[in-house]
């Protein structure tokens, strides 16, 4: 990473968590030159396979501080 990116990286981190989301998705949106129709047709119906198993209780969630907790362990023990 340059040092050009590693301060706009720094500069990022330190941006509320929605602006940081944000960011991060018009960044990720910037990389999608081509959309692949099929890929994304079947990404849409993985989607609403997924909402679906949620929303009727098929699945288990996990509390999003439990998961941002263990994500930082790991990457703290790497």
């Amino acid at each position: 990473m340059t040092q050009e990116a590693h301060e706009l990286l720094q500069k990022a981190l330190a941006l509320p968590d929605k602006e940081r989301a944000e960011l991060a998705g018009n960044l990720i949106s910037s990389l999608d030159a081509t959309v692949d129709q099929d890929v994304d047709a079947a990404w849409q119906q993985e989607i609403v396979h997924r909402l679906h198993d949620v929303q009727s209780g098929k699945v288990d969630t996990i509390p999003w501080e439990e998961v941002r907790q263990k994500g930082r362990t790991r990457l703290h023990d790497k």
